[in-house]
C-alpha cells in the first residue's frame, strides 16, 4: 500500500511540474485548433473530422494541408510524398530524444506518438523538478499538449456553424510562442554555443535555399555542426555546470 501511495505521490508531483510549462502551449494549440476546427467546418466537414484528424493526425500545419488533400481527386502516392516532407523535420528530433525515452516502458510509444514542435522543444530543455519522475513529467507535458489540440479543434469544429472570422496571420502564434522559448532557454545558459549554430545554420540555409526549402538543409547542418562540435561543446557545459555548483 505505501508503495502505491508513493507511486500515485510521484505522478501527481509530475503532473503539478509538467503543467505550468504547457501553458504557453495551450494558448497557441487553441487559437490554431479553433481556426482549423472552424476551417474545416466551413470547408464543409463535420466537426467529426477536425477531431479524430486532431486525436490521430496530431500535426498541425499538416492537418491543414490535408483539407485540401481531402478536397482534391485522390492522389495517394502524392498525400504521402507531401507528408513526409512536411514533417520530415520530427526525423531529427527522434535522434535527439533516443536517450532520453530509455527505459521509459509503454510510455516511450505514446512519446514517440505525440512528439509535436512545442512538445519537443519541452521535453529537451525543461529542467525536472526533484520528486518528479523524467518519464511521467515528459508523458503528461505530451498528452496536455495533444488534449489541448484535439479539444481546441473541436470546438472550433462545432463552432464553426456559428460565427465567421479572418483568420489571416493567426499562425503568427506558434513563431511568437517558439521566440519565447528560445529566449527562455537563453536566459538559462551561460554559454550560447548551440544557439549560435542554429542561429547560424538556419540564416546561411534561408539564403542559399530560399523560405521554401530552407527547414530540412538547416536541421541537417544542426545536425552535422552539432556531432563535429559535439565533446567540446560538453566540455563546456560541463565546466558551466560545474561554476554554478561551485
Amino acid at each position: 500500500m505505501a508503495d502505491t501511495n508513493g507511486k500515485k505521490g510521484i505522478i501527481l508531483r509530475s503532473f503539478k511540474a509538467a503543467f505550468p510549462y504547457t501553458i504557453p502551449i495551450f494558448a497557441g494549440f487553441w487559437f490554431l485548433g479553433l481556426a482549423y476546427g472552424i476551417y474545416m467546418n466551413v470547408s464543409g466537414f463535420s466537426f467529426v473530422y477536425p477531431m479524430i484528424m486532431s486525436l490521430v493526425i496530431f500535426g498541425g500545419s499538416l492537418e491543414f494541408i490535408t483539407v485540401t488533400m481531402l478536397l482534391s481527386p485522390f492522389a495517394p502516392i502524392q498525400a504521402l510524398i507531401i507528408s513526409l516532407m512536411v514533417q520530415s523535420r520530427h526525423l531529427f528530433y527522434g535522434i535527439s530524444m533516443l536517450d532520453r525515452f530509455k527505459g521509459m516502458g509503454w510510455k516511450k510509444f505514446y512519446l514517440i506518438f505525440g512528439m509535436c514542435d512545442e512538445t519537443f522543444s519541452i521535453n529537451y530543455t525543461a529542467n525536472i523538478p526533484d520528486g518528479a519522475d523524467k518519464g511521467w513529467f515528459m508523458f503528461f507535458v505530451t498528452l496536455l499538449n495533444h488534449f489541448y489540440w484535439v479539444s481546441g479543434a473541436t470546438i472550433g469544429g462545432l463552432a464553426g456553424g456559428l460565427f465567421q472570422f479572418d483568420t489571416t496571420g493567426i499562425e503568427f502564434v506558434m513563431t511568437a510562442m517558439f521566440v519565447v522559448i528560445f529566449l527562455s532557454q537563453w536566459e538559462k545558459e551561460k554559454t550560447h554555443d548551440s544557439a549560435f549554430i542554429g542561429i547560424g545554420a538556419s540564416v546561411i540555409c534561408l539564403i542559399i535555399f530560399g523560405a521554401d526549402s530552407f527547414m530540412i538543409p538547416t536541421m541537417i547542418l544542426i545536425m552535422a555542426a552539432l556531432t563535429i562540435f559535439r565533446k567540446p561543446l560538453k566540455m563546456r557545459l560541463a565546466a558551466e555546470k560545474g561554476e554554478k555548483s561551485a
